[in-house]
């Protein structure tokens, strides 16, 4: 089955890259498991990728190591996982921003109030 990217589970393999559909990295109910843990957040889809992402760093770190083949390929994997942490931690600086900007307001306008300089007592 294609994947979905305006769902929220496919929103989250977008932003970690997990798109190729035949050798997928992560299952749906990961992701589902994720997404559970931020509900109810604006920056919901944000904080699941990151946290997608860092599990992904964690185990890249722990197996992938530094190798090299005999054809003179070679992989890094604590270079790997360091650059899904940052990706990561960029998603979560998103995340606060859209969590921030919802505490503001849910319908996006701003309220008017009244401008007094000086206290009422005083006029």
């Amino acid at each position: 089955m294609p994947i979905d990217f305006t769902s929220v589970r496919g929103q989250v393999r977008l932003l970690t890259s997990d798109v190729d559909e035949t050798n997928l990295v992560l299952s749906d109910e990961m992701i589902d498991g994720y997404l559970q843990l931020h509900a109810g957040r604006a920056g919901q889809i944000r904080r699941a990728a990151a946290d997608a992402l860092d599990a992904i760093a964690t185990s890249e770190a722990l197996i992938g190591k530094v190798m090299r083949t005999a054809d003179g390929r070679s992989t890094d994997g604590a270079k790997v996982a360091d650059a899904l942490r940052k990706h990561a931690a960029g998603l979560r600086t998103e995340a606060d921003a859209q969590d921030e900007d919802a505490a503001w307001s849910d319908d996006g306008a701003f309220g008017v109030t009244e401008f007094a300089p000086y206290p009422r007592s005083l006029l």
